[in-house]
């Protein structure tokens, strides 16, 4: 639990995910919930479970991976432990937060239920821009390419991989 409170200040941008503590057993909790959630939310998109697994498992992947070769032409590969915890972490706090907001979009299509998810979708991309300037010691802009390229490495990756497969 006090692992939860160090990381939480990231959410609202505060903390430098290198100065958190490495916990592999946080790491493995917060992945498992990701996969989890990320789960619920592709198989509400699709009819197909095997698919959403599928498209899950290559997201998870992908992201693991993008984040580790970013840590490694950076040489700040020590750090994996905390950054991709760091992001997933995140990731899961506003995933709490989209799907009621995908629940709210499903039952009544109200235009507000749109532009909350658009701000949620918003606030993870901010989330993931600022963990990756305070990692990488980049600038703004650069930080908001990599996390641009993290979004669509990951995301439409797996959904061009899944489409293969």
């Amino acid at each position: 639990m006090d692992v939860l409170r160090q990381y939480l200040p990231l959410c609202w941008l505060k903390n430098n995910p290198l100065e958190l503590p490495r916990s592999v057993d946080f790491f493995k909790q917060n992945l498992l919930f990701y996969f989890v959630i990320e789960y619920f939310m592709q198989a509400n998109m699709t009819d197909d479970p095997i698919e959403s697994f599928t498209e899950v498992g290559i997201q998870s992947l992908l992201t693991l991976l993008f984040i580790g070769i970013m840590l490694f032409f950076n040489r700040t590969l020590y750090a994996y432990v905390q950054v991709t915890t760091a992001i997933i972490f995140c990731a899961n706090i506003v995933a709490l937060f989209i799907i009621p907001v995908l629940i709210w979009l499903t039952v009544s299509e109200a235009p507000l239920s749109y532009y909350f998810l658009g701000v949620l979708l918003f606030w993870d991309y901010t989330l993931v821009t600022y963990i990756i300037k305070q990692v990488l010691s980049v600038n703004l802009f650069a930080s908001l390419v990599l996390s641009l390229s993290y979004f669509t490495a990951t995301y439409f990756g797996a959904f061009a991989l899944g489409q293969l497969l």
